[in-house]
């Protein structure tokens, strides 16, 4: 049975759904930017990162900012530029003052001299806490299509 929503109650303002976009835009814009530090800044110290069908969970920002730093040198190693698009983004406020989000992200990768490649297809599901007028990722489960149980995460 499908849950009800009530977009009165259950979505935010426009205003936060805004600065919810450009905080994506930017997190991902530092990823792509080959910025794996600064990326890795946007999650709390004690944020949790999972992609159950890649890797076990990562714990804590220094685990999520070495694991970026990898993945970067690897890229960069292998003349590959990555890119990520986010769209399709759910926002839920909570009784907290944090947000439950979920959206569809595409990575994309293009090795130097060839095509673009879709290279997969997620659905994420972050919660988001309010930080010094901003926004940052405790906790952000990423869902590959095609791959695993897509209800495994808690509800956006």
């Amino acid at each position: 049975m499908t849950q009800q929503i009530n977009p009165v109650t259950d979505f935010v303002s426009a205003e936060v759904y805004a600065q919810v976009q450009q905080f994506y835009a930017h997190q991902m814009g530092l990823l792509d930017d080959r910025e794996p530090e600064r990326w890795a800044d946007t999650f709390t110290e004690d944020a949790v990162f999972q992609e159950a069908s890649k890797m076990e969970p990562l714990h804590g920002r220094a685990a999520i900012r070495a694991s970026a730093r990898g993945s970067v040198d690897r890229l960069v190693a292998n003349g590959v530029r990555m890119r990520h698009w986010l769209g399709m983004i759910q926002v839920h406020p909570q009784a907290d003052g944090s947000l439950r989000t979920r959206c569809y992200a595409l990575a994309m990768r293009t090795p130097q001299g060839g095509d673009l490649q879709v290279f997969v297809s997620v659905v994420c599901k972050d919660h988001l806490v309010p930080v010094d007028g901003g926004w940052l990722v405790r906790d952000r489960d990423l869902v590959h299509d095609g791959a695993g149980n897509p209800t495994r995460s808690a509800q956006a």
